[in-house]
């Protein structure tokens, strides 16, 4: 719960001096500092009220709150980032939160998770389709810049067209997940949903749990031990406030975003890689990490996919159909380097959870992975030849 975090706490002060730093027209890098700052508590308050829903809505349309508002925080940053004609950054930010969910959050977890278990154990059968899920979403991504390399006269407007059509079918697919999911094979993904209360298990710093302790619902403890149903009104409210909260902070973000890249010597690609997932998914990469603390690595190992999952079959193809409606040529047609670094991060994963279990040294894989790839983002910047290759 935010209100138990002080850090969480501390950070909403940031909210107030972003918007009072935007209003005494301040140096644009102090914007983009407290912006993102502002940014972090908001989306945790956005996950927890997207769960207090989902106890009162039911498994079905609580998956689906989930699953929608998910990534929430980081679609209305690149909505608006997309509105502002920043299109390399949207496709930097997209590919960068794919790279940061598979490689920093899942090698997190399962560092920080190994070093106190000895061998943490997850549903490997999940773990493989959500890795087929990924390999299709790679072929999705990287065929629109593969047809633009291998073709000669091929227009704008043919490069949109296909992004459009290959966005549709990543949203069908998208939609047919969450349907085998939550609905036709449900039972595949019940280990990381109801393991609240691990059995004991004896890790490096001994059994997590007494024996018989019974699993205890944070936040809705009644005198007797029984659950309280939230106010689902009250929450609601907080989603919706959450959610302005966060298109405005975005919109200081985004409006500081070139300045302040200036300022610190980073290129458009780097930012949009490494440091605007981070911003957008602090909340959801620390809960991701917690639960692996906690011997819950089917739920980090959910979390972490699940997320990158998210990006590339619905907040990419949404952002493509967004910026047609708005008048911004999104397209697919990435920077062939995002590319690599989206396969490398693809194969590794998939090869380190294919085998359902993990410990200390396949999480620093993972992370030194993630260390080499932001190495050659940051000494990798954008120039104009580049562009008009890409473009």
């Amino acid at each position: 719960m935010l209100i138990k975090n002080p850090i969480l706490l501390a950070l909403l002060l940031f909210i107030p001096i972003s918007v009072v730093a935007e209003f005494q027209h301040l140096d644009p890098l102090v914007i983009f500092i407290t912006a993102g700052l502002g940014i972090v508590p908001l989306a945790a308050v956005m996950g927890t009220a997207t769960e207090e829903i989902a106890v009162v809505s039911g498994p079905t349309l609580g998956g689906l709150l989930n699953a929608t508002f998910g990534n929430a925080t980081e679609l209305i940053i690149a909505i608006i980032a997309l509105n502002a004609g920043l299109l390399d950054v949207v496709k930097a930010s997209l590919t960068g939160s794919i790279i940061g969910n598979l490689l920093l959050v899942l090698g997190l977890s399962m560092l920080l998770g190994g070093l106190r278990y000895k061998e943490q154990d997850f549903q490997p059968v999940a773990a493989r389709l959500n890795a087929s899920a990924m390999n299709l979403a790679v072929i999705a991504l990287l065929l629109p810049t593969a047809v633009q390399y291998t073709s000669t006269g091929l227009t704008q407007p043919a490069i949109q067209k296909l992004s459009t059509a290959v966005a549709v079918v990543l949203i069908l697919v998208y939609g047919l997940t969450l349907l085998f999911s939550m609905r036709t094979h449900s039972y595949l993904y019940d280990v990381g949903n109801a393991d609240l209360a691990p059995a004991p298990t004896e890790g490096m710093d001994g059994p997590i749990a007494p024996e018989g302790t019974a699993p205890v619902s944070e936040g809705h403890e009644g005198h007797e031990g029984h659950e309280e149903p939230p106010n689902i009104w009250l929450w609601v409210g907080v989603l919706l406030g959450a959610t302005v909260l966060v298109a405005v902070e975005s919109e200081l973000l985004v409006g500081s975003l070139e300045a302040a890249t200036t300022t610190l010597g980073l290129s458009e690609l780097f930012t949009g890689v490494i440091l605007l997932p981070i911003i957008g998914n602090a909340a959801e990469h620390a809960t991701a990490v917690t639960v692996a603390m906690k011997n819950k690595m089917d739920l980090s190992i959910s979390v972490a996919m699940g997320s990158s999952l998210q990006i590339s079959l619905f907040v990419a193809p949404v952002l493509v159909l967004t910026g047609w409606f708005v008048g911004q040529p999104m397209d697919l047609n990435f920077n062939p380097f995002e590319l690599v670094a989206v396969m490398v991060s693809v194969l590794i994963c998939n090869s380190i959870s294919s085998d359902g279990s993990s410990n200390w040294l396949e999480g620093t894989l993972l992370l030194a992975t993630y260390a080499l790839l932001a190495f050659a983002f940051y000494f990798h910047p954008v120039t104009e030849t580049t562009l008009a290759a890409i473009f």
